[in-house]
């Protein structure tokens, strides 16, 4: 069996245990079609088999390649494009060998897209405080309206409050899902249909309307969802090598730098030092003040925590699955791209 050091550096590793832990919980709380896994997260049709094994058979996705690879490995039986796209005429392949697509629209270009591409089912997408995609709520039954004439099935409505996951105070939190979903629903009184769908890990247990939601980071956590008190743990880190210790130990080198994570959320942290700066290939660590110098060794292993999932696991093309300083196989990233 592997050791994590047999394997070369950097490269991104997942413990077994807290990942198995994180989807217990999930599946405690938002069991079956209340959640609606977002593969954006994982980019994996690895962990999207593991998911459906867990009982969630439908999935939502970011990207026509997230669809076709999933729909190529057999877990095709649900899925949810919850971008606006007006490159739908890429799904007509996957609808004609019965793939169950559903497609947002906010717009008459994106519902005229959709037809085109032989999609029958949207959500209507709405604007719920996220300044991103998403239609007014005085644009709902226009659109509407406009998507029946074209033959289109409406299943419902789609409204994300991404502008909420990070809200430190809980109560503060609730209160602005609330506020959200009460312009969704108002929506959905609009347009009927079964599905509402929104939310994701930072409000998964807080949003009382959505009857389904799209979380996927709650499996791999990261330094910034772990600030706001989420019942999941931290199970991704990136498993860096330490390359170079100045004489008087008070800076070290490692050889895992920003073509290995993502830093729109900050810079990774590390136990027992301080991220001075990250370059293309490399990270600066310093001691922390209590220490004085640092702990490491030139060819030590070093685990630093990831400040941002979902970008940071598709620069990788594998995920090593490790517990206690073993590996037990890998997880391919395969539905990276567009």
């Amino acid at each position: 069996m592997r050791k994590l050091n047999d394997l070369q550096t950097p490269y991104l590793a997942v413990d077994l245990e807290i990942f198995e832990k994180n989807l217990e919980t999930m599946k405690s709380i938002r069991p079956g079609s209340s959640l609606r896994p977002h593969v954006k997260a994982f980019k994996s049709t690895d962990i999207a088999a593991i998911l459906k094994q867990a009982g969630y058979s439908g999935f939502c996705c970011a990207t026509i390649k997230e669809l076709e690879g999933l729909a190529a490995n057999g877990l095709g039986d649900d899925l949810l494009l919850a971008n606006e796209t007006l490159n739908a005429s890429r799904l007509r392949s996957l609808v004609d060998h019965g793939v169950e697509i559903i497609v947002a629209v906010d717009s008459t270009e994106t519902i005229d897209a959709a037809k085109d591409g032989g999609i029958r089912n949207v959500l209507i997408d709405v604007n719920v405080g996220l300044p991103r995609c998403g239609c007014d709520l005085n644009e709902v039954e226009i659109l509407s309206g406009y998507a029946r004439r074209k033959g289109l099935n409406i299943k419902g409505v789609m409204g994300y409050e991404g502008h909420l996951m990070f809200t430190p105070d809980r109560a503060d939190r609730k209160r602005g899902v609330a506020e959200a979903m009460q312009v969704l629903q108002e929506a959905h009184s609009i347009t009927g249909g079964d599905i509402i769908s929104a939310g994701g890990t930072g409000t998964f247990d807080l949003n009382e309307l959505a009857t389904e939601i799209q979380a996927g980071s709650f499996l791999f956590m990261d330094t910034r969802y772990s600030t706001v008190g989420l019942p999941f743990e931290e199970s991704l880190t990136i498993v860096s090598t330490v390359i170079s210790v100045e004489r008087d130990r008070k800076r070290a080198v490692c050889d895992a730098g920003v073509k290995s994570f993502a830093t729109d959320y900050g810079k990774p942290k590390l136990e027992d030092g301080i991220i001075e700066f990250c370059s293309d290939e490399h990270s600066t660590i310093l001691p922390t003040e209590q220490r004085g110098d640092l702990a490491f060794q030139v060819g030590d292993l070093i685990h630093l925590r990831v400040p941002h999932v979902d970008p940071t696991i598709a620069k990788h093309s594998r995920l090593a699955c490790s517990q206690e300083g073993y590996i037990y196989g890998d997880w391919k990233v395969d539905l990276r791209g567009w």
